[in-house]
């Protein structure tokens, strides 16, 4: 790959109004692989967000006045547009990010699947006539474009955690503002010079890279003329932003931290659950909200199934992302890589033993192995805090009363896994656990058609699926006489 030839294509400024602006300072984005600077970008403040608050007031009217059908022409061309660049973005990505680079293509095809999925919801925005049921007169229900919204999304899934909120967000006629996680702008930025390639209307999107965002957030609050606040990240920012956004009372999305439980009964497939397990796992290296954080595993079949997860974990091979022998690539930082090696500290000092990995090595880079910790006890930290990182802590249970209430001993809620053979027993387990998304015998849950989204303190508000475009709608009532 030219690196060089790649980053030449992606712009480095402010991406304020379909325009690349140079701001008053820079940021350096560095290659978690390496800890060597990638490239600087431009460093935005309150005053560009302003400026991106300007412009996508100025075309707001006009972008929800587009024809539905026009809008949708729009994103699927993003859509075919992504596509064709996918080689480009997945390096991009793997550069800023560190994951290795089949993992970053499979991150473009979902990213771009939001655009070709909200294309055709855009037509699809309905409304009701009625009469009323006094007979005075008729009630007319339409839905209209809240307005212009402001994005804040993470680092670990640089294209998608933004495509999942701009797709529902265009194909409603809102204009956007993205803030990308302050670790991977690049991504973000070529996705935007990508999307005025297509023909979106310039104003509808800006993007500010930042290493100041609260700055820059508090700027765009503040202003009367936001309507929208959508975020995914941790709990404890996600709770600070809607405090700070119900003074101007905003349209809030969450989309917060998990603990997923990935619990294994003693009539499942072993095999099928472990192959499951890798995919929930490992998915990212481990650093995805919806990752299987804890395994609660029938005590009969405990000890097949940690031999068998320790067997596939064992064959992850450490190494650059961009490096297509790696099938693990770094930990997006030094702190992450801090975290990881705290919690498996913590869980062995209360008894819970290493069967694999555990130990990370010397760098440059921010590498941490596939990891897998057996018989780890009830108080070990790493079954209450997201570890987001490769690491598998595997507890046992007797009944299924028993692994239901583990599961849900959190006060997270965002995804869950289930392995049984059994009909009942899924939809029963399914029904029971705290959690705005489960899957059943499948170890990735992850669809555009689908509502993505949590309950407790994993947040609030739906992306994906004909739930995700109501998020950035509002309802308006219509009294007509006889």
């Amino acid at each position: 790959m030219d690196t060089a030839k790649l980053l030449s294509s992606v712009p480095t400024g402010l991406w304020i109004g379909g325009e690349e602006r140079a701001g008053t300072s820079t940021f350096d984005v560095l290659n978690p692989a390496t800890d060597e600077v990638i490239t600087t970008v431009a460093d935005a403040g309150a005053d560009d967000a302003v400026a991106a608050l300007d412009a996508a007031s100025a075309v707001q009217a006009e972008w929800a006045g587009t024809a539905p059908r026009k809008r949708g022409e729009i994103l699927r061309s993003v859509f075919e547009t992504i596509t064709a660049s996918a080689d480009d973005i997945a390096a991009l990505m793997t550069l800023e990010m560190g994951k290795v680079v089949a993992e970053s293509k499979g991150e473009v095809t979902y990213g771009a699947e939001f655009f070709r999925w909200f294309s055709e919801e855009a037509v699809r925005i309905g409304g009701r006539y009625t009469p009323s049921p006094a007979g005075t007169g008729r009630i007319v229900v339409t839905k209209q474009a809240v307005g212009p919204c402001y994005a804040i999304t993470p680092w670990n899934f640089p294209l998608a955690m933004g495509t999942r909120k701009m797709g529902p967000a265009f194909a409603a006629g809102c204009t956007m503002i993205v803030k990308p996680a302050q670790e991977t702008p690049l991504t973000m930025l070529l996705l935007a010079k990508l999307m005025d390639e297509a023909g979106l209307p310039k104003g509808v999107l800006s993007v500010l890279p930042t290493s100041r965002p609260g700055d820059v957030t508090a700027a765009l609050i503040d202003d009367g003329r936001l309507r929208k606040l959508t975020f995914t990240g941790s709990t404890g920012v996600g709770k600070a932003l809607v405090k700070q956004s119900a003074d101007k009372l905003l349209r809030t999305s969450m989309e917060l931290g998990g603990n997923a439980p990935f619990i294994v009964f003693d009539d499942a497939d072993v095999d099928a659950a472990v192959d499951g397990a890798i995919l929930a796992k490992m998915r990212n290296g481990g650093e995805a909200c919806t990752a299987a954080n804890r395994f609660h595993v029938a005590n009969s079949v405990r000890e097949e199934f940690t031999e068998k997860l320790v067997k596939r974990m064992s064959e992850f091979t450490l190494g650059d992302g961009l490096d297509e022998s790696a099938t693990l690539g770094p930990l997006i930082n030094q702190k992450q890589l801090d975290k990881v090696t705290e919690l498996v500290s913590d869980a062995v000092s209360r008894g819970a033993t290493v069967a694999v990995g555990g130990v990370a090595p010397e760098g440059p880079g921010n590498f941490y192995p596939a990891t897998v910790l057996a018989d780890v006890p009830a108080d070990a930290r790493i079954l209450a805090e997201e570890v987001f990182g490769p690491v598998a802590p595997i507890a046992g249970f007797d009944t299924e009363e028993e692994g239901i209430a583990a599961a849900n001993d959190t006060e997270y809620g965002l995804a869950a896994y289930v392995y049984t053979k059994s009909l009942d027993r899924a939809l029963r387990v399914a029904e029971s656990i705290e959690s705005g998304m489960v899957g059943v015998n499948r170890g990735v849950i992850s669809d555009a058609a689908a509502p993505f989204g949590g309950i407790k303190e994993s947040g609030f508000g739906r992306e994906g699926g004909t739930e995700g475009i109501d998020e950035y709608l509002d309802t308006k009532y219509i009294a007509l006489t006889n």
